[in-house]
């Protein structure tokens, strides 16, 4: 349930890991965690690398989503920033690419204490994803 790439830049290179956790025994849902991998194998989700590439992982943390569900397609994947601009990059990410996601994906947003259907530019900083079907 990890998955390990490289932000390649002006820092250097640096070891980047997503990971996916369970919520819950109950749950089919899994927390999408990911940040710069620390010497102990933790991952420092809070770090802001600034290696001029944060498109680039932003769309392997997506190409990583696609994977997963393609290989768990009964489950859901949850995700929200580490912090509010986390959060809001994360919707801007999702807005601008909602019609492609929307192909083959359901995006929601956790929005009046409810999960709905993600819309452009929707006010959250809470996302669910599950492979459309």
């Amino acid at each position: 349930m990890r998955f390990e790439f490289e932000s390649v830049g002006p820092k250097g290179t640096i070891k980047k890991t997503i990971e996916f956790k369970r919520l819950s025994k109950k749950a089919n849902v899994y927390n999408l965690g990911f940040g710069d991998e620390k010497l102990n194998g933790d991952i420092d989700d809070l770090i802001v690398t600034g290696n001029n590439d944060s498109q680039k992982v932003l769309a392997t943390v997506a190409f990583a989503v696609i994977k997963f569900l393609e290989k768990h397609p009964d489950k859901g994947i949850y995700a929200t920033g580490s912090t509010k601009a986390r959060s809001r990059l994360y919707k801007i990410g999702i807005s601008n690419n909602l019609e492609e996601i929307q192909r083959s994906f359901v995006i929601y947003g956790y929005y009046n204490d409810n999960w709905q259907v993600y819309e452009k530019d929707m006010p959250c900083e809470e996302f669910l994803v599950t492979l459309k079907k």
